[in-house]
């Protein structure tokens, strides 16, 4: 099993992501988005499974703070360019990835 979990310090359901696989003894590597977005390589991957629209944290400040509910974008090249913007956990076994708190879908995984 290859957990990466995707996210900031600062969210909430991404530290609740975090403490559910530390309390089973699953290890997993942790990329801030603060520090490094996502290589076109591994959005790639991402939307095999999400919808690149799904992946926009409409809901979000950095959304709000750039006004881009009132601009035409590239949602692919706005995620690229400005990590800040996704929503987040992103949790990525492998091939399968899930986007937000899914405890259930990770049991599956850890039980396999």
């Amino acid at each position: 099993m290859n957990i990466q979990i995707i996210g900031t310090r600062k969210c909430n359901d991404t530290k609740k992501a975090e403490r559910f696989f530390k309390e089973r003894g699953v290890k997993f590597h942790f990329k801030d988005l603060n520090e490094k977005g996502l290589t076109k390589g591994e959005l790639d991957n991402i939307t095999r499974k999400i919808n690149l629209d799904d992946l926009l944290d409409k809901e979000g400040r950095q959304y709000k703070k750039r006004n881009l509910e009132y601009m035409v974008y590239d949602t692919e090249e706005e995620l690229l360019n400005d990590p800040l913007l996704l929503k987040t956990p992103i949790v990525r076994n492998g091939n399968e990835v899930t986007l937000g708190y899914q405890p259930e879908v990770w049991k599956k995984w850890i039980s396999g």
